[in-house]
């Protein structure tokens, strides 16, 4: 799932100086799960906005909206004319929701109440962890379904760099497990530990980043 954070109440405050109309629009799907983006944050945030124009003598109207997903058009519809009605659109989405909001309605300004921060799970109540990072060239296969690209702080693909301790990595507040000893015990469990003696080439990133905006085809699909 998407996970993302909702950003700083002065920063998101001052984005909206000089609308009039403000409509709040919350995705039902990841940054409600994360707790980012949902109903509930998008009646919270509202109240705030509320209480913070009356401290401050602004009179404006903020509406609310939540749909299913932001980041597919259908589901967009149903609240199509309060987006039209707004001057501006709060959007409570990830950066894919935000962009489809705004690519299909054109005429409305579009701003992000939240930052979009990486591909993970929830590993805990209100805490969750990175487990992928879309690189586009997936190689849990020779990891053992572990991720290197975002387990290991430094992205290796061939073993550690040598420097954790007791397990942990030596980048950050040292509480950080090892990717590479992850990985290395999970094969070590499976029995697969001569995986690592495979050379693993470097990765071409082109399949992430350099090359546009990029799109997946399926074929069977579109016919």
């Amino acid at each position: 799932m998407i996970i993302a954070e909702q950003k700083n109440l002065d920063e998101i405050s001052k984005s909206l100086e000089g609308f009039e109309k403000v409509l709040l629009l919350g995705c039902g799907t990841c940054v409600t799960v994360c707790f980012a983006g949902g109903q509930r944050e998008v009646g919270l945030l509202a109240s705030t906005l509320r209480l913070k124009d009356s401290a401050k003598g602004v009179s404006r109207s903020i509406s609310e909206a939540t749909i299913q997903r932001q980041c597919e058009w259908e589901f967009i519809e149903p609240v199509a004319k309060e987006i039209e009605a707004a001057d501006v659109v709060l959007s409570l989405g990830c950066g894919v929701g935000v962009q489809a909001v705004a690519e299909r309605f054109p005429k409305t300004r579009f701003l992000p109440a939240l930052n979009t921060s990486f591909l993970g799970m929830p590993v805990a109540p209100g805490e969750w962890e990175a487990r992928c990072g879309a690189c586009g060239q997936c190689v849990l296969a020779q990891t053992g379904g572990i991720c290197p690209i975002v387990r290991c702080s430094k992205g290796l693909l061939n073993g550690p760099c040598g420097g954790s301790v007791d397990g942990k990595c030596e980048v950050g507040d040292g509480k950080t497990q090892c990717g590479w000893q992850l990985i290395y015990d999970r094969l070590e469990g499976l029995g697969l530990l001569d995986t690592l003696e495979e050379i693993t080439p470097p990765k071409d990133w082109r399949t992430q980043l350099g090359q546009g905006s990029q799109r997946i085809v399926r074929e069977e699909l579109t016919k």
